[in-house]
């Protein structure tokens, strides 16, 4: 088991880390991880899943994406939500939530980020960009 040592050198701010500084970043952001060996985006990871690099930098995102998948959950809730993936504009994939109608959210929607932060389940949230509503397919 590894125990860190309380000698050991940190990184300075803003440089390649493993981990997500929490306290450094804004809430209102998306920030996720590039590898600076293969370039890799990755959402909270401590190694590259490419490389198995350990050098991750942390970047912000623009908070654009595309619904890869969306499902309807009703366990451990007074109400139905939608447990959406993600595939953000700059590579990687984060699972969130979809504000809007639980039966109008499909693959390929495009959405765009409203808070980095649902205040009950921690999870980003996201809107619907265009049109919302389509016709029954």
């Amino acid at each position: 088991m590894y125990h860190q040592s309380g000698n050991a050198v940190r990184p300075a701010a803003g440089s390649a880390t493993g981990l997500l500084e929490p306290g450094s970043h804004t809430s209102e952001a998306l920030y996720f991880q590039r590898c600076t060996w293969c370039g890799t985006a990755v959402y909270h990871r401590l190694l590259c899943p490419v490389c198995r690099g350990s050098e991750l930098r942390t970047e912000r995102s623009e908070g654009v994406g595309t619904v890869r998948h969306s499902t309807v959950v009703h366990r451990n809730t007074p109400a139905a939500r939608n447990v959406s993936l993600i595939e953000m504009s700059e590579g990687f994939v984060v699972r969130g939530r979809v504000m809007g109608p639980l039966i109008g959210i499909h693959g390929g929607d495009r959405v765009r980020l409203s808070t980095a932060k649902d205040p009950v389940r921690g999870e980003p949230v996201f809107q619907l960009v265009g049109e919302p509503y389509r016709a029954w397919t």
